[in-house]
């Protein structure tokens, strides 16, 4: 018989975006290893996207649970909106560091004080009072938290504790080292209740997971609960397809660069567009040739820097697609470009898009921080370049080469090994934690 895991998650499908991916590929692929998903979710979530196709990707083997949850965000949205959001500032991400209205700021003091730790405070005493019940007529073996938000987590250490179950808490994120924490207007008591509830949780986790290794290091210089590093990665069946040719380029065929997923306006790569336009007004043929594909939520803030940099014909904006749709046009772009936040936080971040780049073979500019955890991967795997947000002999010189290449029909991306990123490798590492962690439960 097959173990089970019970996964505590806010996001699954038919949600969409990048939260949802990496426990539906985990999901995916535990059957083979032994181990039954069990899924809880919410029935009625906030939906920034919908993604149907991502249904497909769950195993017939999982069983998901739905409970209602009451939570505070249409409200909250329609509040934003009327204080002066655009609605795709609200959808992308409200909460940065740019300017705000009196009323913006209400609203980001609202909920960074009154919700915590995040607006889906609501659902974590009726989940765990149904878990409680529900654990006693259908066992599992083992306990996964996956924030943000980080709700999930609470939930998780309370069902741990009422039931004796080793429990892990993953982190796709920080806790209060995310970027956004420090624009939420907490007032200091409510900052001190979040260190405090950190660090409970991840003194009382059985393990914690984290998905970069600057991550991992922030959490176990606070915590004696072992901080195990899972990152994200890409699915071998998603890139399965021969190489796309048409990427190759050529003197004919045009020059696409690409950015999917969101798309903020703290991450606006003005350089990028800066580099790009003086090349348009030096190269009729570049000019002729450059295509700028954004496909996913991007700010309306990011297209009109694209438009004031002269590019404006050169745009394509796809808007939110299906997961495949978005993974065909990264095998198809000539360049892929993943600019971070500007945000000294995003220094540890991994994008998990980012390991899809790398199964892309395309040549990948990230633009943030040259030290930072993506660099490090890019470095070690060749397949890309970050260069400062301010960089911009670096970002020219670069594009330079990736025209020359694109001319001449061919990529200048090194054949690295990066198998230890597949979706299947990562889940026999995610069990191999599972297995160690109910061994020493049965030993004691």
């Amino acid at each position: 018989m097959m173990k089970r895991v019970l996964i505590i998650s806010y996001y699954w499908p038919p949600t969409g975006g990048s939260g949802v991916q990496r426990w539906v590929k985990f999901a995916k692929y535990l059957p083979a290893e032994g181990w039954q998903p069990v899924v809880y979710t919410p029935a009625n979530p906030e939906q920034l996207a919908v993604d149907a196709s991502l249904e497909a990707e769950i195993p017939a083997e999982a069983e998901v649970i739905r409970t209602h949850i009451t939570e505070p965000y249409a409200l909250y949205r329609k509040f934003l909106k009327k204080s002066g959001h655009s609605s795709g500032a609200v959808e992308v991400n409200p909460v940065n560091a740019q300017e705000k209205t009196f009323l913006q700021k209400a609203a980001m003091w609202v909920r960074g004080n009154f919700f915590r730790p995040d607006p889906r405070c609501m659902w974590i005493g009726p989940s765990v009072r149904f878990l409680k019940k529900y654990l006693k007529e259908h066992p599992v073996d083992i306990i996964v938290s996956t924030g943000p938000p980080q709700s999930m987590h609470i939930i998780g250490m309370k069902l741990s504790k009422a039931t004796g179950l080793p429990w892990i808490a993953d982190f796709r994120d920080p806790w209060t080292k995310i970027f956004y924490f420090k624009h939420l207007s907490m007032t200091k008591m409510t900052e001190r209740w979040h260190h405090r509830m950190e660090k409970k949780v991840l003194d009382n986790a059985t393990a914690v997971v984290a998905v970069s290794p600057l991550v991992q290091q922030d959490f176990q210089a606070i915590t004696q609960t072992p901080v195990e590093l899972i990152t994200n990665g890409y699915d071998e069946c998603d890139f399965a397809a021969e190489k796309c040719m048409e990427a190759y380029g050529g003197p004919e065929r045009d020059f696409v660069i690409t950015h999917t997923g969101l798309f903020a306006a703290d991450g606006d790569p003005t350089v990028l567009w800066d580099v790009l336009s003086d090349k348009c007004a030096k190269d009729a043929d570049f000019r002729k040739h450059l295509k700028i594909k954004l496909i996913g939520k991007t700010d309306e803030r990011i297209k009109e820097s694209v438009k004031a940099a002269g590019l404006e014909e050169n745009l394509i904006d796809m808007g939110y697609q299906p997961h495949s749709a978005a993974v065909e046009e990264q095998r198809k772009a000539s360049l892929l470009i993943l600019p971070l936040r500007k945000e000294p936080e995003y220094k540890a971040v991994l994008p998990g898009k980012l390991f899809e780049y790398l199964a892309s073979w395309r040549p990948v500019l990230g633009i943030g921080q040259p030290d930072g955890a993506m660099s490090m991967i890019l470095n070690t795997t060749k397949t890309g370049v970050v260069f400062d947000w301010n960089d911009r002999k670096s970002v020219a010189r670069f594009i330079e080469l990736c025209w020359k290449n694109h001319l001449e029909g061919r990529l200048d991306v090194d054949d690295a090994d990066i198998s230890q990123f597949t979706r299947r490798n990562l889940t026999v590492k995610m069990v191999k934690l599972f297995e160690e962690l109910c061994e020493n439960k049965e030993r004691k």
